[in-house]
């Protein structure tokens, strides 16, 4: 399943030393929930390969190549670009075991920033119908066999065609591992993704992942929305069935499809400066243009969007 490999890929944390201090303001216990905190997408083999050997991305991005191994002895290959507080995870055709490895499967992670908020979107949850949501934990091992619980996760349901959507919050039992690396807390309860991820994204153009467009099943979407309105976001239907929600400074947008088209379409992200000459990098099956400005789009599957994909 698609979940299994989301649960187990998660970014590994370990801020740089000696990080700026920050000025960061607790989130609000109303409203805003969740947070967009991440997209994977699983690709066709020549896109993978060209993004695993891009020196381009390694200028462009945080970016790293990794191989992790499940507690049941699975493995798979992840291409990761981490900004401040969010990533993507790009996979090849079989880069993950079993169904997750298939063409056009994609996910999304949707976290809290406080410790204790995942039990009020849970509560947002059966407000919207959901009267059983499925519960998860996961932990991590730093290499001496015992595990440290690192996340805490909320589905709506397991069953599904191409794609999941989650809600995970950190466990602050993480944080307070000195193995993990992250960074102190902010405010009282911060388990927040800027905490979370490393500083590595101050040294490179791309700031975060601000718009993500996806194609899904009708079956998909339908499990999708009621955890994005639990998390605050707010959803509004689009002419050809999909959906395009907005919160916490991102944009998805959901275009309905059967399942052989499923597929992570395009990514827009925030640059840390202008770029004033627009540059464009094909990368297999797919164009990546940054510029003109402080914005960057990143087109999967020679689809053709030349505007930001969910922002209409």
């Amino acid at each position: 399943m698609v979940i299994n490999v989301a649960l187990a890929a998660a970014v590994q944390g370990g801020a740089a030393l000696a990080a700026p201090a920050r000025e960061k303001q607790p989130p609000s216990s109303e409203g805003q929930l969740l947070y967009y905190n991440h997209t994977y997408g699983v690709l066709d083999r020549e896109t993978a390969d060209a993004i695993e050997h891009s020196a381009y991305l390694r200028k462009f991005a945080a970016f790293q190549v990794r191989t992790s191994s499940g507690s049941g002895g699975e493995t798979w290959t992840g291409r990761y670009l981490t900004g401040r507080e969010t990533y993507l995870e790009l996979f090849g055709v079989g880069d993950a075991p079993g169904p997750d490895g298939t063409l056009g499967c994609a996910g999304t992670a949707l976290s809290t920033e406080r410790a204790g908020q995942q039990a009020a979107v849970i509560e947002r949850l059966r407000a919207e119908g959901v009267t059983d949501p499925v519960k998860a934990h996961q932990t991590r091992d730093f290499g001496d066999g015992v595990p440290v619980p690192w996340f805490d996760s909320v589905f709506v349901t397991l069953q599904y065609d191409a794609y999941g959507t989650w809600a995970m919050e950190y466990r602050p039992e993480y944080f307070a591992d000195p193995r993990s690396n992250t960074r102190p807390a902010a405010f009282p309860g911060d388990v927040s993704r800027e905490r979370y991820l490393p500083d590595l994204y101050r040294d490179r153009l791309m700031r975060d992942i601000v718009a993500v467009r996806l194609a899904v099943t009708a079956r998909d979407l339908a499990s999708t929305v009621p955890l994005l309105r639990a998390g605050g976001f707010a959803v509004r239907s689009v002419a050809d069935g999909g959906i395009v929600a907005k919160g916490g400074g991102t944009t998805l947008r959901y275009d309905v499809v059967a399942r052989e088209d499923a597929a992570l379409r395009q990514v827009e992200m925030s640059l840390n400066r202008p770029v004033f000459h627009q540059h464009e990098e094909r990368l297999g099956r797919s164009t990546l243009t940054v510029g003109p400005g402080a914005r960057a789009v990143w087109t999967f599957d020679g689809s053709s969007y030349d505007s930001a994909p969910a922002r209409s």
